[in-house]
Protein backbone atom coordinates (compact mmCIF):
# COMPACT_ATOMS: atom_id res chain seq x y z
CA UNK A 1 0.00 0.00 0.00
CA UNK A 2 2.93 2.36 0.68
CA UNK A 3 4.19 1.81 -2.87
CA UNK A 4 0.76 2.49 -4.38
CA UNK A 5 0.37 5.62 -2.24
CA UNK A 6 3.69 6.92 -3.61
CA UNK A 7 2.55 6.06 -7.15
CA UNK A 8 -0.72 7.99 -6.72
CA UNK A 9 1.20 11.00 -5.34
CA UNK A 10 3.62 10.91 -8.27
CA UNK A 11 6.47 10.27 -5.84
CA UNK A 12 7.41 6.72 -6.91
CA UNK A 13 10.32 6.20 -9.24
CA UNK A 14 11.15 2.95 -11.01
CA UNK A 15 11.18 0.31 -8.23
CA UNK A 16 13.90 -1.71 -9.97
CA UNK A 17 14.75 -3.43 -13.25
CA UNK A 18 13.68 -6.90 -12.12
CA UNK A 19 10.76 -6.67 -9.72
CA UNK A 20 9.16 -9.53 -7.79
CA UNK A 21 5.67 -8.86 -6.43
CA UNK A 22 4.53 -11.30 -3.74
CA UNK A 23 0.78 -11.87 -3.68
CA UNK A 24 -2.18 -12.71 -5.87
CA UNK A 25 -4.87 -10.16 -5.06
CA UNK A 26 -5.94 -6.95 -6.74
CA UNK A 27 -3.35 -4.93 -4.81
CA UNK A 28 -0.58 -7.25 -6.05
CA UNK A 29 -1.72 -6.64 -9.63
CA UNK A 30 -1.93 -2.89 -9.05
CA UNK A 31 1.66 -2.98 -7.78
CA UNK A 32 2.91 -5.17 -10.64
CA UNK A 33 1.23 -3.13 -13.35
CA UNK A 34 2.42 0.13 -11.77
CA UNK A 35 6.01 -1.17 -11.68
CA UNK A 36 5.85 -1.94 -15.41
CA UNK A 37 4.45 1.51 -16.16
CA UNK A 38 7.22 3.11 -14.10
CA UNK A 39 9.81 1.47 -16.35
CA UNK A 40 10.76 -1.84 -14.71
CA UNK A 41 12.09 -4.20 -17.38
CA UNK A 42 10.43 -7.29 -15.91
CA UNK A 43 7.85 -7.99 -13.24
CA UNK A 44 7.30 -11.43 -11.77
CA UNK A 45 4.23 -12.15 -9.67
CA UNK A 46 5.01 -14.79 -7.03
CA UNK A 47 1.93 -16.65 -5.78
CA UNK A 48 1.74 -19.70 -3.51
CA UNK A 49 -1.34 -21.24 -5.13
CA UNK A 50 -2.39 -21.70 -8.78
CA UNK A 51 -4.14 -19.17 -10.97
CA UNK A 52 -7.47 -20.88 -10.25
CA UNK A 53 -7.22 -19.93 -6.55
CA UNK A 54 -5.94 -16.41 -7.16
CA UNK A 55 -8.23 -13.86 -5.45
CA UNK A 56 -7.65 -11.05 -7.96
CA UNK A 57 -10.51 -10.12 -10.26
CA UNK A 58 -10.46 -11.96 -13.61
CA UNK A 59 -10.00 -8.74 -15.61
CA UNK A 60 -7.00 -7.75 -13.43
CA UNK A 61 -5.33 -11.10 -14.18
CA UNK A 62 -6.04 -10.84 -17.93
CA UNK A 63 -4.87 -7.24 -18.15
CA UNK A 64 -1.75 -8.12 -16.16
CA UNK A 65 -0.96 -10.93 -18.59
CA UNK A 66 -1.55 -8.62 -21.54
CA UNK A 67 0.84 -6.03 -20.07
CA UNK A 68 3.63 -8.59 -19.65
CA UNK A 69 3.55 -9.68 -16.01
CA UNK A 70 5.15 -13.11 -15.63
CA UNK A 71 3.49 -15.52 -13.21
CA UNK A 72 5.29 -17.91 -10.90
CA UNK A 73 2.55 -20.06 -9.38
CA UNK A 74 2.90 -22.57 -6.54
CA UNK A 75 5.85 -20.62 -5.19
CA UNK A 76 6.32 -19.32 -1.65
CA UNK A 77 9.11 -16.91 -0.69
CA UNK A 78 11.21 -17.93 2.30
CA UNK A 79 13.64 -15.00 2.47
CA UNK A 80 14.85 -11.93 0.63
CA UNK A 81 18.45 -12.38 -0.49
CA UNK A 82 20.78 -9.49 0.35
CA UNK A 83 23.67 -8.61 -1.99
CA UNK A 84 25.92 -7.94 1.03
CA UNK A 85 25.57 -4.18 0.61
CA UNK A 86 22.00 -3.82 1.89
CA UNK A 87 20.31 -4.17 -1.49
CA UNK A 88 17.99 -6.87 -2.80
CA UNK A 89 19.65 -9.56 -4.92
CA UNK A 90 16.80 -12.06 -5.10
CA UNK A 91 14.27 -14.24 -3.35
CA UNK A 92 14.83 -17.63 -1.74
CA UNK A 93 11.70 -19.63 -2.55
CA UNK A 94 10.18 -23.07 -2.18
CA UNK A 95 7.81 -24.90 -4.53
CA UNK A 96 4.33 -25.60 -3.22
CA UNK A 97 1.61 -28.14 -3.92
CA UNK A 98 -2.06 -27.90 -3.03
CA UNK A 99 -3.35 -29.89 -0.08
CA UNK A 100 -6.72 -29.96 1.66
CA UNK A 101 -8.99 -26.88 1.66
CA UNK A 102 -8.38 -24.30 4.41
CA UNK A 103 -10.95 -22.15 6.24
CA UNK A 104 -11.42 -19.98 3.13
CA UNK A 105 -12.39 -23.03 1.07
CA UNK A 106 -9.29 -22.79 -1.10
CA UNK A 107 -6.84 -25.68 -1.14
CA UNK A 108 -4.02 -24.99 1.30
CA UNK A 109 -0.51 -24.69 -0.19
CA UNK A 110 1.99 -27.16 1.26
CA UNK A 111 5.79 -26.93 0.73
CA UNK A 112 7.37 -29.56 -1.51
CA UNK A 113 10.32 -31.21 0.24
CA UNK A 114 13.79 -30.26 -1.07
CA UNK A 115 12.39 -27.83 -3.65
CA UNK A 116 14.14 -24.58 -2.62
CA UNK A 117 15.30 -22.33 -5.44
CA UNK A 118 16.27 -18.70 -6.06
CA UNK A 119 14.62 -15.98 -8.10
CA UNK A 120 16.93 -13.18 -9.20
CA UNK A 121 15.46 -9.72 -8.72
CA UNK A 122 16.58 -6.31 -7.53
CA UNK A 123 13.32 -5.23 -5.91
CA UNK A 124 10.56 -6.96 -3.91
CA UNK A 125 7.08 -5.58 -3.31
CA UNK A 126 4.99 -7.30 -0.63
CA UNK A 127 1.27 -7.38 -1.43
CA UNK A 128 0.20 -10.29 0.75
CA UNK A 129 -2.75 -8.94 2.65
CA UNK A 130 -3.95 -6.12 4.77
CA UNK A 131 -5.06 -5.89 8.36
CA UNK A 132 -6.53 -3.00 10.29
CA UNK A 133 -4.00 -1.01 12.24
CA UNK A 134 -3.68 -1.88 15.92
CA UNK A 135 -4.50 1.76 16.63
CA UNK A 136 -8.17 0.87 16.02
CA UNK A 137 -8.28 -0.95 19.37
CA UNK A 138 -6.99 2.20 21.04
CA UNK A 139 -9.39 4.46 19.13
CA UNK A 140 -12.47 2.26 19.58
CA UNK A 141 -12.20 0.69 23.04
CA UNK A 142 -15.31 -1.35 23.71
CA UNK A 143 -16.31 -1.72 20.07
CA UNK A 144 -18.06 -5.03 19.45
CA UNK A 145 -16.08 -7.15 16.97
CA UNK A 146 -16.93 -9.98 14.60
CA UNK A 147 -15.15 -13.35 14.31
CA UNK A 148 -12.40 -11.72 12.20
CA UNK A 149 -11.68 -9.12 14.89
CA UNK A 150 -13.19 -6.30 12.84
CA UNK A 151 -15.74 -3.83 14.22
CA UNK A 152 -19.36 -4.94 13.84
CA UNK A 153 -21.66 -2.37 12.26
CA UNK A 154 -25.34 -1.97 11.49
CA UNK A 155 -25.65 -3.03 7.82
CA UNK A 156 -27.89 -0.05 6.94
CA UNK A 157 -26.28 2.82 8.84
CA UNK A 158 -22.75 1.42 9.46
CA UNK A 159 -23.07 2.49 13.11
CA UNK A 160 -20.93 0.58 15.59
CA UNK A 161 -22.24 -0.32 19.06
CA UNK A 162 -20.54 2.86 20.31
CA UNK A 163 -22.91 5.86 20.17
CA UNK A 164 -21.94 8.28 17.39
CA UNK A 165 -19.20 6.06 15.97
CA UNK A 166 -19.56 4.80 12.38
CA UNK A 167 -17.17 2.64 10.35
CA UNK A 168 -16.78 1.51 6.75
CA UNK A 169 -14.29 0.32 4.16
CA UNK A 170 -11.33 -1.89 4.99
CA UNK A 171 -11.81 -1.55 8.73
CA UNK A 172 -15.10 -3.49 8.58
CA UNK A 173 -14.44 -5.87 5.71
CA UNK A 174 -10.71 -6.52 5.89
CA UNK A 175 -9.92 -4.96 2.51
CA UNK A 176 -11.90 -5.24 -0.70
CA UNK A 177 -12.32 -2.56 -3.35
CA UNK A 178 -12.22 1.21 -3.36
CA UNK A 179 -15.67 1.20 -4.98
CA UNK A 180 -17.09 -0.70 -2.02
CA UNK A 181 -15.37 1.63 0.45
CA UNK A 182 -16.81 4.70 -1.31
CA UNK A 183 -20.30 3.15 -1.29
CA UNK A 184 -19.93 2.43 2.43
CA UNK A 185 -18.76 6.00 3.02
CA UNK A 186 -21.97 7.28 1.41
CA UNK A 187 -24.08 4.83 3.44
CA UNK A 188 -22.30 5.90 6.64
CA UNK A 189 -22.89 9.57 5.76
CA UNK A 190 -26.63 8.87 5.53
CA UNK A 191 -26.42 7.01 8.86
CA UNK A 192 -24.58 9.94 10.48
CA UNK A 193 -27.17 12.38 9.10
CA UNK A 194 -29.95 10.28 10.65
CA UNK A 195 -28.04 10.10 13.94
CA UNK A 196 -27.64 13.89 14.07
CA UNK A 197 -31.31 14.61 13.28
Amino acid sequence: MDFLARVSEGAAGKPGDKVAVIGGGDVAFDCARSALRLGSASVLLVYRRTGAEMPALAHEIKEGQDEGIVFNYLTAPEAIIDDGKGKVAGLQCVRMELGEPDSSGRRKPVPVKDSSFKILCDSVILAIGQAPSSIVDKMLPGAKKNSKGLPEVNSETLATNLPGIFAGGDIINGGTTVVQAVAEGKRAARGIHKFLD
